[in-house]
């Protein structure tokens, strides 16, 4: 080889570069890590893969095999046979004639009792009750001391206490004298003149506006010291207020009583108050 030879192979070799531009970029070079070559890494993860894709193969292989199997199965339902049922008619039992029954006993005529004589009842003679007076006394007699609102009352007495007289004791017993009848006679209570409180009551205010009217009759038993022991309707006049005012009107009144001989007694009295409009 010659010399012009050998120097043209030496810049072929060695091409000429730039010093400047080679200081500028001449860094250092960072360190690289160590990468295993490819034969390496596919001797390592090679065999691994491998048995991986294998078991999945396997796995979907064996699944479709069986989806394969049982959509190919004839399913038939199994023929169960039919069962024979044995009927057998029992005749039924005749029931047994029923038990003659004995006829009951005819039960003996009863004995009819002995008719009980009863005694005669003893008649006893009763006293006749003596004959009560009834007094009418006129309002005239009482006008004399009393005012004209008071109202035109009659009093009917009855005596309320009479002693019943004893039994006689034979029929050859002796009237009483008639002295003795004159004391027992009983005057009848009458309403005292002394006292102005027996009047007629005030008209009740809703009744004369209601045109209400009628007459009351009113039943008071007069004590022994002439005040009245109790009151009650004889007759009502069918209106409740109208009974009402002459009810209150009995309880003010006062009486002179009754008296048996010296002795004062009870007495009942029949005062009649009258409403009426065209006279109030």
């Amino acid at each position: 080889m010659s010399a012009a030879d050998h120097a043209l192979s030496v810049s072929t070799a060695f091409p000429p570069h730039d010093v400047a531009a080679e200081r500028v970029n001449t860094r250092p070079a960072a360190p690289r890590a160590a990468v295993p070559s490819m034969s390496r890494r596919g001797r390592i993860g090679g065999p691994r893969r491998g048995t991986r894709g294998f078991a999945l193969a396997l796995v979907v292989f064996a699944h479709g095999g069986g989806l394969y199997a049982l959509t190919q199965t004839d399913w038939q339902p199994a023929l169960v046979g039919a069962a024979s049922l044995q009927v057998a008619l029992i005749a039924a039992e005749q029931p047994a004639p029923p038990a003659e029954v004995p006829p009951a006993p005819v039960p003996p005529e009863p004995v009819p009792p002995k008719p009980v004589v009863k005694p005669k009842p003893v008649v006893k003679h009763k006293p006749k009750p003596r004959p009560v007076p009834v007094v009418s006394e006129s309002p005239s007699a009482l006008t004399a001391e009393k005012e004209p609102e008071q109202p035109q009352v009659e009093e009917v007495a009855q005596a309320a206490e009479s002693e019943p007289a004893p039994a006689a004791p034979s029929v050859a017993a002796a009237a009483p004298s008639q002295g003795d009848a004159s004391m027992s006679v009983e005057s009848a209570a009458r309403v005292s003149a002394d006292y102005l409180d027996c009047r007629k009551p005030p008209y009740p205010a809703l009744s004369r506006r209601m045109r209400e009217e009628g007459r009351v009759m009113v039943r008071v038993r007069v004590s022994s010291d002439g005040r009245p022991a109790h009151v009650e309707l004889a007759n009502s006049s069918g209106s409740g207020r109208l009974d009402k005012a002459a009810s209150e009107a009995a309880h003010r009144c006062r009486f002179t009583p009754a008296r048996r001989g010296d002795r004062a007694i009870e007495s009942v009295v029949l005062i009649p108050y009258v409403f009426n409009l065209e006279g109030s």
